[in-house]
């Protein structure tokens, strides 16, 4: 299971370094009402999605990624998966260094409009952006065949996966913990972070971008030569 985990932690970096989710997290924190129960809302629903995507996933691709592992080798479906994603990063840091639309991006009216969602579209919004965000998918998707790889069977690869939900997910828990413990002195934190993290949000997507897609691209090339 260590040794699971280790590999996790490219993945569960890469997940919880995507800029957009963090934002929206801190906006919905900050509403003037039910901001806190909006926060919630929005990571529980993110939970749920990921919980289904676990599941369709051992349902439909799980046998065959643990089938085409080798012993101690990642197998073919696992190197495709990261080649994908390191291209898919590849791209994506490409086109914020040249200051192309992301298509993970909303529009700008939509997270101004984010004030005025209630509890229950805060729940929608979590739902919905794992479906929509192609990094998160890929991310996800790369952290399940790494663990069907592993081969630890059902209730060993239902806690890794668990894991790598609540980690993928640690900068989206700790705003809701500060928020709880400092209900006051969080919100100015909460609103500096999130103007810090929309200024920044180009250099930081191609910063992690570029360093794990050439990371997962490598790693994919190797796999599948293997």
């Amino acid at each position: 299971m260590a040794s699971l985990i280790a590999s996790l932690l490219p993945y569960i970096l890469g997940s919880a370094l995507v800029p957009l989710q963090i934002i929206i997290a801190l906006l919905l924190l900050q509403s003037p009402q039910q901001g806190l129960l909006k926060g919630v809302a929005y990571v529980i629903g993110m939970t749920v999605t990921r919980l289904f995507q676990g599941v369709v996933f051992a349902l439909v691709l799980g046998d065959a990624v643990a089938d085409t592992a080798g012993a101690g080798g990642q197998g073919p479906v696992m190197s495709t998966l990261l080649l994908v994603l390191g291209i898919v990063l590849l791209i994506t840091a490409y086109k914020k260094w040249q200051k192309q639309s992301d298509p993970d991006d909303p529009p700008p009216k939509w997270l101004t409009a984010i004030d005025d969602v209630s509890p229950l579209q805060a729940l929608g919004f979590g739902v919905g952006l794992p479906l929509i965000a192609v990094k998160l998918w890929v991310f996800t998707l790369s952290a399940l065949a790494a663990i069907a790889t592993a081969q630890l069977g059902l209730q060993a690869a239902a806690i890794a996966y668990f894991l790598f939900i609540v980690l993928a997910q640690a900068l989206l828990l700790l705003p809701i913990l500060l928020r709880l413990v400092l209900p006051q002195r969080s919100q100015l934190m909460l609103e500096r972070l999130s103007t810090w993290l929309t200024t920044y949000n180009r250099p930081i997507v191609v910063m992690v971008s570029l360093v794990f897609g050439l990371l997962f691209l490598q790693s994919g090339i190797s796999g599948l030569r293997a």
